[in-house]
């Protein structure tokens, strides 16, 4: 079992590190959607309204193993201290070369002084990083309420998902969710694909994708996954029109067949409404990955039209982080969704694999 706050025992007197992902999107220094601060504020209450004093730790942007004034904490630290006063953070752990390299002796300097240690970063729990799986290789520790969360209910997914289930992927590339394409099929009803991997999959049935984003490399890959599909009796749904520029940048509505030079950018508004009624039909969807380049309005149809069928449907409805938790903002859809995740990558490697490497460090931990 991984251990849970309960778990702690009492925390009273406590110097309590909390691992967070406060890996928040910034422009110039200044914070742009602060979701991920306040998503940590039920742990960090929990822990502070029973004594303890607590200490967090995240990691922004990738500074490579170096201090970047780009990458300070500061703005974060100075919008913790209005929600949460009182609570320490320290600085970007990636500035040190010791975080990604999962060094013990980096480890052994982030607890040194502390009692008790809190994973609370679902966001950052696919890495073996040294915040993740070094503490609870000496401290008491637990999952935070939001990682218990995000287990409970992607776990669910992968074990007991009301049918029919529907997975929902869409982004650039096939390759980048290969893996879970593939467990996927085991467990879903149906798979819906859009995006700029559709391509990649088209192109796999011999279609002409023009001049669009592909993989050349994962058409056979992508052949497999439809024969296997088939043979499964589990559909795997492609666009049937593309909306994109012709070979001189006009904008221009297609079938599956794209002349060449032609760019699709997104899906068709006869897929957007076909993948709107099966995200209807279903009792549970899980999407990851937009539908078309909607940060350019002429591109956001299809993903705006399912975000709209996620919120409308009565399916127990979960989206993947990322991208596709960006559009919902987007549209102001996020409230109508039962969960958004807070982690993209690791939300797509818990469902394939059924485990993470800072769940597995919990689960190793002295009080477990």
């Amino acid at each position: 079992m991984i251990p849970t706050l309960d778990d702690l025992g009492d925390v009273a007197g406590k110097r309590v590190l909390v691992r967070t992902d406060f890996n928040v999107p910034m422009d110039d220094g200044v914070i742009t959607d602060d979701f991920r601060i306040r998503a940590a504020l039920p742990t960090i209450q929990w822990l502070t309204s029973r004594g303890a004093t607590v200490i967090t730790a995240s990691h922004l942007g990738r500074p490579k193993g170096r201090p970047d004034a780009r990458y300070s904490m500061d703005p974060v630290r100075a919008r913790l201290a209005e929600l949460a006063p009182g609570v320490e953070l320290l600085e970007n752990l990636r500035f040190d070369p010791g975080e990604e390299g999962n060094d013990p002796a980096f480890a052994a300097s982030l607890i040194d002084g502390i009692d008790a240690y809190v994973d609370d970063a679902f966001g950052a729990c696919h890495r073996a990083h040294a915040s993740i799986v070094g503490p609870p290789r000496v401290l008491p520790s637990a999952m935070g309420l939001l990682l218990q969360k995000e287990v409970e209910v992607l776990l669910g997914l992968r074990e007991h998902p009301k049918r029919p289930f529907v997975a929902v992927l869409g982004g650039s590339k096939i390759s980048d969710k290969l893996g879970v394409v593939e467990s996927l099929l085991n467990v879903v009803d149906a798979l819906v694909i859009g995006g700029a991997m559709c391509f990649t999959f088209l192109a796999a049935q011999g279609k002409p994708i023009g001049a669009s984003l592909w993989e050349p490399d994962q058409v056979d890959t992508c052949a497999r996954l439809l024969a296997t599909s088939a043979a499964r009796g589990k559909p795997i749904h492609l666009p049937e029109d593309i909306v994109g520029l012709d070979a001189g940048g006009n904008f221009a509505t297609y079938g599956t067949r794209l002349p060449d030079g032609a760019k699709g950018f997104d899906i068709g508004p006869g897929s957007a409404a076909a993948f709107s009624d099966i995200v209807m039909d279903a009792r549970t969807v899980f999407w990851n990955g937009p539908m078309g380049m909607f940060e350019d309005d002429r591109f956001a149809a299809g993903t705006r039209t399912v975000a709209q069928a996620m919120a409308d449907t009565k399916a127990f409805t979960v989206v993947g982080g990322g991208d596709s938790a960006a559009a919902l903002a987007q549209f102001r859809l996020d409230d109508e969704i039962d969960h958004v995740s807070t982690g993209g990558g690791a939300s797509l490697e818990l469902l394939e694999l059924g485990d993470l490497p800072g769940l597995a460090a919990l689960r190793g931990a002295p009080n477990a």
